[in-house]
């Protein structure tokens, strides 16, 4: 893709090579001003690339591997699983644990009367 001022064809080659190897964005920073409006404006580098793209796919489909989520899915519905378990074990009238410094003081409202009354 170093050579510059291409013809279309060869421009041509060098798509239907990077769209092979996956550097389609290597190929479009190698365009000249030039060969970007030749390509512009050709319709047939856009019908030969439609070609590349289908042939590309028809070559490489065996090779490619769809993502397999039936591992995450599972995963989640037991992530589910446990959180229902989790809910039913404790009781419903359990409440949350308080930590020492939010302990309350037993005698929180006469320690008010007593200052009040010391005012």
């Amino acid at each position: 893709m170093s050579d510059t001022n291409r013809e279309i064809h060869e421009l041509l080659v060098d798509y239907a090579d990077a769209l092979r190897d996956g550097c389609i964005p290597a190929f479009l920073k190698s365009l000249t001003r030039e060969e970007a409006e030749r390509i512009a404006s050709s319709w047939e580098f856009w019908d030969a690339t439609e070609i590349s793209r289908i042939l590309n796919g028809v070559g490489f489909a065996g090779k490619a591997v769809a993502p397999n989520v039936s591992l995450f899915i599972s995963r989640v519905d037991a992530e589910i699983a446990s959180r229902l378990k989790k809910s039913k074990a404790s009781p419903p009238g359990k409440r949350p644990r308080r930590f020492a410094s939010q302990k309350r003081s037993s005698g929180g409202t006469k320690n008010a009367a007593k200052r009040e009354n010391r005012t």
